[in-house]
Order: structure tokens, then C-alpha cells, then sequence
């Protein structure tokens, strides 16, 4: 992996792309808390993250395809400038007398929406860098295991924040780590890479060019769809692994904690798999790796104690910690340069919206019968994903990997 960072302008987009998901994390955790603190309501929070993750991801393929083609010099290190602002915003709004919903709201779908078109246009940036050089899976890999860390990392440490210093600290602190980025991003202008000046089109024939792009391709739109589909699955258990392990497991508040950890111990075996798969076809590690996913589940679905359950949670995180590199460096590869951006902002913005309609079956799925019915349809659901990709290329024949 470290031959990645030999080349020109990718050390500065991967420290951005880094410190946009660590702040993501600390972000949404302190505005949680603050919501709750503040208002007391579970609803209010449900409309945070609404606000926060959905909508955004509605919004910022259009944002992203309407600065693709601009100096990246330029409208990265703005975008994280604006990122700074919005959360110097919520810091005030954090203040004792200075709270005001409808204003957190609005400044959360404002850091959201900026933040998924920083990744899609960072993305595109890093395939750009990287693809000459050949380095596009070695740096993938790097970023994995990064995103990995600080995704970790991100709610621990807006937790240690909250408790001893406040939500408004949290949040000075994460306004500091994206102006700082937009500096760094600045003093690095000249290593970034630049998109050729096309004919000047409007943003509607922009996004329905990248749209019309994507479905046509041969195997991008497949991708896409897919991934779109096995994030619902794999996301459909997540707001009810708490009853699962303390009713279901019959377990404690410290099992629930140990379960959640093995899944993070499966995604940074599975980073450093991936990191170390060079050479291996692309398609057989997302197939792969996907399956490695539903077949977590389904251990998951029939463990009659906690240790079968744990042991599940390892290899679905194992696999999650592959699938989406995968996918994501098979996009690239195939997606001309054109539309890299386009390309992975869509993909990134799907990953953001998709797990609200997960969250929804799955607690619906649970309420109805039990966590273990949720955990099965999962695994099935993956499983069907898996075949049906199986059948068709998801990887075209010239892309050489």
C-alpha cells in the first residue's frame, strides 16, 4: 500500500478523505446527543439523521455531477470550507439558550449533502491520481483500512468528547479538522488533478448524462443496482442487534458491546485481506465477499449462544471489509474518467439512502416475528445478490486487474 503514497497527490486526498469520515462520525454522534439532550424526543433525532444521511443522498449526485467538471483545486478545499462553517454554525446552535431544531436540521442536511459530494468528487480524484500509475487497488486498500480505523474511531471519540468536555466542543473540534483539511487541500493545488475542458452544458444534462451513462454501461449500472440492493440486506439488521443479543441471546449489555466489536474485528481482518489480495481478480473478491456477508448472517440467524453469534458477526465483517473496497475499485477501473465522479458519488449516495429502508424491514421484520427472521431474510437476501451478479459480468473482460 505504500506504494500509493509515492504518488503525486494522493497522500493530501486520502488525509481528506480520512478526516471527512472521522469528522461524519464525530459529527453525527455529538448532534445525536445534543438532539436528545435538548429536545428529549426519539422522533427528533429519527428527524436528524433523516435530515442527515437521507436527504443528502437524494440531493448529492446532482451537486456532485454539477462540480465534476470544475478545477478540483479548487471546489474541494470549498466544500470543506463550507463544512467548517456549517459546523461553526452548530456549535453556536449547541450553546444552553441558542438551541433551535428546525436550524440544527437544516445545517446537518447542509454538512450531509456537502460531505457525500466531497467523497464522490474525491473518489474521482483518487482514480485520476492513481490510474496512470497503476496504484488505483493499492491505494483503495489504504483507504479501506483508514476508513475502517476512523469509522471506529470517529463514535469513541465524539463519545470521550462529549462527556468531558461538551457537544459544543465536539463540535468546534470538527469544524478545526475540515478547515484544517481545506488548508492542506489549498497548499496541495498543484499535485491535484485537473478535469479537460469539455463543452459547457447545463447541470440537468450533466446528471442525465451521467445517469444515461451508467445505465448504459455494460457492467457499471449492474454494479451499482447490486450494491444498492445488498446494502438493504446487509443494513437490515441493524436496529435490532440489541435485541437480538440481550432478548434473543438472552445476554448482557456486555455481550451486545462484544458482538458489535467482532463485527469490527471481521471488517480489519478483511481490510488487511484485501490489502494483501493484489492480483486476484476483482470479480471473485466481491463475490466472494459478499457471500462471506450473508453467510454471517445466516450463523447469526440459527446461534444458539452468543460465542456461534460472535463468530458469525467476524466472518460477515471479514467480508464487509472486502466487499465494499471491491466494488468500489471495480467501479473505478471500469467507469471512463469522464464520469469517475459521477460514477462513485452515485454509488456513495445509494449507500447513504438505501439503509433507511433497511432499518425499516428489519424492525418491522422483528416486531412481527423475531431478530432471528431478520438476520435469515438477510442472509438470503445477500445470498440472491450474490447469484444473480454470479450469472451476468460485473467486471468488463477489458479491465485487467
Amino acid at each position: 500500500m505504500s506504494r500509493s503514497l509515492r504518488v503525486r497527490g494522493f497522500p493530501a486526498l486520502a488525509t481528506s478523505y480520512a478526516i471527512n469520515e472521522l469528522g461524519d462520525n464525530l459529527g453525527v454522534i455529538a448532534l445525536a446527543i445534543l438532539v436528545l439532550n435538548r429536545t428529549g424526543s426519539a422522533l427528533a433525532v429519527t428527524l436528524l439523521f433523516v435530515a442527515g444521511k437521507f436527504l443528502p443522498a437524494l440531493a448529492a449526485p446532482g451537486l456532485t455531477a454539477g462540480l465534476d467538471h470544475r478545477r478540483v483545486s479548487r471546489v474541494l478545499p470549498s466544500l470543506y470550507a463550507l463544512e467548517a462553517g456549517a459546523f461553526v454554525a452548530l456549535a453556536a446552535l449547541a450553546g444552553r439558550h441558542a438551541f433551535w431544531l428546525p436550524a440544527v436540521v437544516a445545517f446537518a442536511f447542509a454538512d450531509g449533502l456537502l460531505a457525500l459530494t466531497a467523497r464522490g468528487l474525491s473518489r474521482g480524484a483518487i482514480a485520476a491520481v492513481l490510474g496512470p500509475a497503476g496504484a488505483l487497488r493499492d491505494g483503495n486498500a489504504l483507504i479501506n483500512v483508514v476508513f475502517a480505523v476512523m469509522s471506529a474511531a470517529g463514535p469513541v471519540l465524539a463519545g470521550f468528547i462529549v462527556h468531558e468536555w461538551g457537544v459544543p466542543t465536539a463540535l468546534w473540534l470538527d469544524a478545526g479538522s475540515f478547515l484544517a483539511v481545506a488548508l492542506l487541500l489549498v497548499a496541495s493545488a498543484r499535485s491535484l488533478p485537473e478535469p479537460e475542458v469539455g463543452p459547457r452544458e447545463s447541470w440537468r444534462a450533466r446528471v442525465r448524462d451521467g445517469l444515461e451513462y451508467v445505465r448504459g454501461h455494460e457492467t457499471v449500472g449492474r454494479l451499482i443496482a447490486g450494491e444498492a440492493v445488498a446494502i438493504l440486506f446487509f443494513t437490515l439488521i441493524i436496529p435490532i442487534e440489541v435485541v437480538y443479543a440481550k432478548e434473543t441471546l438472552n445476554s448482557t449489555s456486555l455481550g451486545f458491546g462484544v458482538l458489535i466489536a467482532s463485527w469490527g474485528v471481521g471488517i480489519l481482518i478483511g481490510s488487511g485481506l484485501f490489502a494483501r489480495s493484489r492480483g486476484r481478480s476483482l470479480r471473485t473478491l466481491v463475490l466472494v465477499s459478499t457471500a462471506a456477508i450473508g453467510a454471517g448472517y445466516a450463523v447469526m440467524a440459527v446461534a444458539p449462544v452468543l460465542l456461534i453469534a460472535c463468530i458469525g458477526s467476524v466472518l460477515g465483517g471479514t467480508g464487509n471489509g472486502v466487499q465494499w473496497v471491491a466494488v468500489m475499485t471495480a467501479l473505478q477501473e471500469a467507469v471512463e474518467d469522464e464520469y469517475q465522479a459521477r460514477a462513485a458519488g452515485l454509488l456513495e449516495s445509494a449507500a447513504a439512502a438505501v439503509p433507511g429502508i433497511g432499518y425499516i424491514v428489519g424492525g418491522v421484520l422483528t416486531a412481527l416475528v423475531s431478530p432471528r427472521l431478520a438476520y435469515a431474510v438477510s442472509a438470503v437476501g445477500v445470498a440472491v445478490v450474490v447469484v444473480l451478479w454470479a450469472r451476468r459480468p460485473i467486471v468488463p473482460d477489458r479491465v485487467k486487474v
